[in-house]
């Protein structure tokens, strides 16, 4: 087959596959459809959405990314982390502060915040 049709051939599975199907009376000749989420390519826009998205909420979920713009979480994280280079912030703060960092950051809190700490 090859050697008529070079490259462009089918393989030789899915003739014996489409034959199967011909026999029991499928005249259908394309593969059938199967299950699962259909890929979704990720275009300049999309990615652009999704920068705009977390610029006006820093806060933003994947989750929600993906609602908002009918992309899958798997796409919206591809985006955030692939092609932004963003990362995940921690905002705690250090555990282990020495007694000089302790008292700097003491005398730096708003005093709401200092009797609130009492």
């Amino acid at each position: 087959m090859k050697k008529v049709y070079g490259e462009q051939c089918l393989v030789r599975c899915t003739i014996f596959r489409r034959c199967q199907r011909y026999e029991v009376g499928s005249v259908n000749i394309k593969d059938l459809s199967r299950p699962g989420q259909a890929h979704a390519v990720t275009n300049n826009a999309t990615i652009s959405a999704v920068d705009e998205l977390i610029w006006q909420n820093r806060r933003i979920t994947i989750r929600v990314i993906a609602v908002e713009l009918s992309v899958s979480k798997g796409t919206v994280h591809h985006i955030i982390h692939k092609k932004h280079g963003y990362g995940k912030v921690c905002a705690q703060w250090p555990k282990h502060l020495s007694e000089n960092q302790k008292t700097t950051r003491w005398k730096l809190a708003p005093s709401a915040t200092q009797e609130f700490l009492h």
